[in-house]
């Protein structure tokens, strides 16, 4: 793509990026609108909205997500759009794109397209927001840059630091690694980590365990920096990793339900996601190989004896699975039961096979933790 051209032809792996997001923001949008009084969408880099053969872009799938939703009619708080996108023309087709969208919104949703870069104009309202000891309101990030230059931890850091803010990021893997070692990036890239121990990766010769250094720092970092948990999925092109998401968020909630989003998408075309797990096979719906989440749970839960099943699906909830909550009772913990591979103590439950709150288990020894 050229810098200077105002749309481009919509790459087959961005397609999986927005379906993720238009999934998520199903989700988001009646849980953030029903307990806070006003929430925010930003799309740091919001493009012209469009794409050469007149594919929406992320500001009209965002727009979409609520004008298309079916609880739309019960979304009375507010809701505010935010589209930034520093290049003038750009900015000024998204705007002429975006108006009859605009005139179909409720008065509670109000759209703001700025003409500026992500990390001028959210400095700006920090900065404002400091000033004034105050939070900003809960809101959705997404950060989706070309490159690495304009997105520094900083920045982030400052989002994160409040109680109800995510990001969704694209993590430019290929471009990273193929400018690790121009001197001219240093400073690009010790911004874009928030540190410079990245430098200690371009001393890694097997690239697979380059990228995997790269996105580990960076995920360490992410959390280091505010966010409570953190998913980080991949998306490849063939045999060739295009580029990494990660997903920053202090909410339980929103973890398991952006990897619900994920495992809804399924591989397409030549496209798919994988998880960040070891050995955790392609995501989406058809995978019916849960054996990675038994081995999970095994590692997580045998020799502590009785659990409670709320610290489980907390557990599977969490970053520290790249499965979800809703593949846990049926598809996991009733077959275990069948193989005698977890035990229910008696009382806790009334039927076999069904796992409700206060249902308390022990996982039992299996060859899958070996």
């Amino acid at each position: 793509m050229s810098p200077d051209s105002l749309t481009w032809p919509l790459g087959s792996h961005t397609k999986g990026k927005h379906s993720v997001l238009r999934s998520y923001l199903g989700a988001w949008l009646p849980i953030m609108t029903r307990w806070n009084r006003r929430v925010l969408f930003i799309d740091a880099f919001a493009g012209p909205g469009e794409y050469a053969g007149g594919e929406a872009g992320s500001p009209v799938i965002a727009l979409d997500a609520f004008l298309e939703h079916t609880f739309q009619k019960h979304i009375t708080n507010d809701i505010i759009y935010v589209f930034i996108e520093k290049e003038r023309k750009r900015y000024e087709h998204l705007k002429t794109l975006l108006q009859p969208y605009v005139n179909k919104l409720p008065d509670n949703c109000k759209v703001r397209v700025l003409n500026s870069t992500f990390d001028e104009r959210l400095t700006e309202v920090l900065d404002r927001i400091d000033a004034q000891n105050t939070q900003l309101d809960p809101a959705f990030v997404m950060i989706d840059p070309f490159g690495w230059s304009d997105t520094p931890m900083e920045t982030i850091r400052r989002i994160l630091r409040n109680d109800k803010a995510e990001v969704y990021i694209s993590f430019m893997a290929r471009d990273i690694n193929r400018f690790k070692d121009n001197p001219e990036q240093k400073d690009h890239f010790n911004a874009l980590f928030g540190c410079s121990n990245w430098q200690q990766g371009t001393h890694i010769e097997n690239s697979s365990e380059r990228y995997r250094f790269f996105f580990n720092l960076y995920k360490r970092q992410l959390k280091r920096n505010g966010a409570k948990y953190v998913l980080h999925f991949e998306l490849y092109e063939g045999n060739q990793l295009v580029y990494a998401i990660f997903f920053g968020t202090k909410g339980l909630k929103g973890c398991d339900e952006m990897k619900k989003a994920i495992w809804k998408i399924a591989p397409f075309g030549d496209c798919k996601f994988y998880g960040s797990q070891i050995d955790q096979p392609v995501l989406g719906p058809s995978v019916a190989d849960f054996t990675a989440l038994e081995k999970g749970l095994h590692n997580k839960f045998d020799g502590r004896g009785w659990t409670r099943i709320e610290n489980v699906v907390d557990f599977v909830m969490s970053d520290e699975t790249d499965f979800h909550s809703g593949q846990l009772k049926i598809k996991v913990l009733k077959p275990m039961e069948a193989r005698n591979e977890i035990e229910v103590k008696l009382g806790t439950r009334k039927r076999v096979g069904t796992f409700p709150d206060g249902t308390e288990l022990r996982f039992l020894a299996s060859r899958n933790a070996q």
